[in-house]
């Protein structure tokens, strides 16, 4: 077994970064021709999502897709089912089965038989498993042989630095989810690819790699060597001529279906060879030769990332600070959404030490959520300007030094800075309403800050600058659907002094948190210079907070707060009603950081198999759920759901209908609890293998409708 590189954390999340930026370069024209990107476009050398004089796709940099979310929502199975050294496409396609909800998330919802994908789902959810829900077999060979296994890859390579065996393995068991044929050899290769660049640079090495995974006769490998021969033929010098090469020989009009391997994984090596060791050159090439631009610039920029670091990504034009490392991991699991590109790096980096059989690495600044660890990192900050008028400019780098734990910093310039005016700067914690503009792909998201949270940051002060007062802040959304600002208390910064700040979060009414972030300003008239240098910036474990329906549904925004996986979600008189037509549903709020925790909740059964409350919620399949059902006359169950049910404890419970119960779970450590109406009814300790930890809170009916006036949740 292949030991960690060295430079293994970086080159994770280079390889991130280049996935981003492929993804975020190429989706605004996914689809296009060569000819009309030529024609319309020109050369792709940076993004093009601004320009208002053409048809774009769509006009967002940062968006919700299919070639992320999958890509970095999949390899979740690997810390779900605890590792395991040989993980099948079944545990994978319940993978699927948890994270995805129909219709909303992650994929392309664009029908059986012409959604590879979408028909993996209903083969999966029927109860067919995988690797037959993506079989040739029972789907065909045109949909089995679509591009979906190969634009998913990356993550499996980045857990298996210098081992393509594992890589390989990996994206073949998840690639047979939902294809086969031609699309798991394209998977399997750029996979290997991928983990043996984390020790080998030469791309023809690494195409020599790859192509040990796939068959003598596949379609994939002649399609290697011909793209590898082209380019021998003209030095490397032209790659518009083996462009139109490709097109003749591997073109979209020899494949039937929407969007087939072979001429997209062509495009792939071609950028990837004529790319050589220029990002830009690799992102202009794959991009302006067009088809599936977004998921052949997402697999070449991993790829390219891994094999140079960020050495490579920064070597031209700043593809990076437009993007800020933000990211959207659209799933069940609301509280991973809001995400960006060093919080998924590093879970993949600790994955991949597991893995490896390495003696794990201890989390970056203990854990931080914003550590700035990694040159350039932004993790999503940017400052505030515009209105209102008061809000002064300032420029924030990342830069060494001024960590107490680690080795870089985020530091904050301001210039200038008089009295009656601020300078801010914040991260988002939740979506702003542009998101609803975004075409095809839904976000399904929840806050990641919660009031009765305690937020956390250390600073430091440049010795040369003036004293200065600062203060955390969160801007919330109102009854309006607007921004207002609260705040900690203000802390004086001596100039060469440092400070920790703490701020418990006030309650918001039942609304939103949008984003936190650092407010500075200044008594001194003669204005201030200075830098202000922030290390990190946290906050762990559940708050203490009420989920409700704030207003007389002046708002909106809060409902989008909640993970929606039921038929219909209303507010009504009586507060929240939900309504599942058939099977078991929920609505869902919080996230992974919840550990110990009470929820509480008033709830009314309109009509249901079955109904109830849920903690620890980690998606569709993964959670604990006090539950009401009418078997024998009435029962009331306490469940561990992870993809099948098992009954911790049961007794008989004769409940009824229109009648109001109040509902409460407790989780600490192992120990579950629930109540009903203030009498504890079940406690049990969770013995099994791999129980459920953390995760949010959830209401559960089963075909039928409950209602409720709010979710209370408590931190322990």
């Amino acid at each position: 077994m292949p030991g960690i590189p060295h430079d293994y954390a970086e080159r994770v999340y280079a390889g991130v970064l280049g996935k981003m930026i492929g993804v975020y370069l190429g989706r605004p024209f996914e689809g296009w021709t060569y000819e009309r990107i030529t024609r319309e476009l020109g050369p792709i050398n940076f993004y093009v999502n601004e320009r208002r004089d053409v048809a774009l796709r769509s006009h967002h940099l940062v968006v919700t897709d299919d070639d992320i979310s999958g890509t970095f929502a999949f390899p979740r199975a690997l810390a779900d089912y605890g590792f395991p050294r040989h993980l099948t496409s079944r545990q994978i396609g319940n993978t699927w089965l948890n994270y995805i909800v129909e219709d909303r998330s992650i994929l392309w919802w664009g029908g059986i038989g012409n959604s590879t994908e979408h028909t993996a789902y209903l083969r999966l959810k029927s109860g067919v498993p995988a690797p037959l829900s993506g079989s040739i077999e029972l789907n065909g060979k045109t949909v089995a042989e679509q591009i979906g296994a190969q634009i998913f890859i990356d993550g499996w390579a980045m857990v298996s630095p210098g081992d393509p065996d594992q890589a390989a393995y990996l994206a073949e068991q998840a690639g047979r989810v939902s294809h086969d044929g031609e699309a798991v050899h394209a998977a399997k290769l750029l996979a290997a690819m991928e983990a043996q660049a984390f020790v080998e640079s030469d791309v023809q090495k690494l195409l020599d790699v790859g192509l040990g995974f796939v068959p003598r006769d596949a379609l994939i490998r002649r399609v290697v060597e011909d793209v590898r021969a082209w380019h021998a033929g003209d030095n490397g010098q032209d790659w518009e001529r083996t462009r139109a090469l490709v097109a003749e020989r591997y073109g979209y009009d020899k494949f039937p279906g929407n969007c087939h391997v072979i001429p997209n994984h062509a495009l792939i090596i071609l950028a990837t060879l004529y790319g050589g060791n220029s990002f830009q050159d690799t992102m202009r090439i794959v991009n302006t030769a067009g088809w599936d631009t977004d998921c052949n610039a997402g697999n070449a920029g991993c790829l390219f990332g891994i094999r140079t670091g960020l050495a490579g990504i920064d070597a031209g034009p700043d593809f990076r600070t437009p993007i800020a490392d933000r990211m959207y991991v659209s799933t069940a699991d609301g509280g991973g959404s809001i995400t960006d590109a060093v919080i998924e790096a590093q879970s993949l980096i600790a994955t991949g030490h597991i893995l490896a059989g390495s003696l794990r690495t201890a989390a970056f600044k203990n854990g931080a959520r914003f550590n700035f660890s990694f040159p350039g990192s932004l993790q999503g900050f940017a400052t505030k300007t515009g209105s209102p008028a008061h809000l002064h400019p300032v420029e924030i780098r990342n830069v060494p030094g001024h960590s107490r734990d680690g080795e870089r910093c985020l530091a904050v310039n301001f210039q200038r800075l008089a009295p009656g005016r601020v300078a801010r700067i914040a991260t988002p914690t939740f979506f702003d309403k542009d998101v609803f503009t975004m075409p095809v792909y839904q976000l399904l998201a929840c806050p990641t800050l919660y009031s009765g949270q305690v937020v956390e940051c250390r600073l430091e002060a440049d010795s040369h600058g003036k004293h200065v007062a600062v203060r955390l802040y969160a801007s919330v959304y109102n009854e309006r659907d607007e921004l207002e600002q609260i705040y900690g208390d203000k802390h004086e910064l001596l100039s060469g002094s440092e400070a920790m700040l703490t701020w418990r979060v006030p309650d918001t009414g039942g609304y939103p948190i949008f984003e936190v972030g650092l407010e500075i300003e200044t008594r001194d008239r003669s204005g201030v210079d200075g830098v202000i240098y922030l290390d990190y910036l946290t906050w762990a474990g559940a708050p203490k907070t009420v989920l409700r329906r704030p207003d007389d549904n002046l708002s909106t925004m809060w409902k989008h707060a909640w993970v929606n996986n039921v038929s219909q979600f209303q507010t009504r008189w009586e507060g929240l009603r939900i309504t599942n037509g058939e099977g078991i549903g929920f609505i869902a709020q919080g996230s992974r950081d919840w550990k110990d925790y009470r929820v509480r909740s008033e709830v009314t059964p309109l009509l249901a198999e079955a109904w109830g409350l849920a903690a620890r919620i980690q998606g569709r399949e993964r959670y604990y759920a006090v539950m009401f059902d009418k078997s024998d006359g009435g029962c009331a169950k306490l469940i561990k759901r992870v993809h099948d049910e098992t009954v911790l404890a049961s007794d008989r419970f004769s409940w009824k209908v229109d009648q109001k119960y109040v509902v409460e779970v407790q989780v600490e450590d192992n120990e579950i609890q629930a109540f009903v109406d203030g009498r504890k009814i079940f406690e049990v300790r969770d013995t099994q293998q791999l129980p459920l930890t953390v995760g949010a809170v959830g209401l559960v009916v089963d075909t039928g409708s409950i209602s409720t006036q709010a979710v209370h949740v408590t931190s322990l």
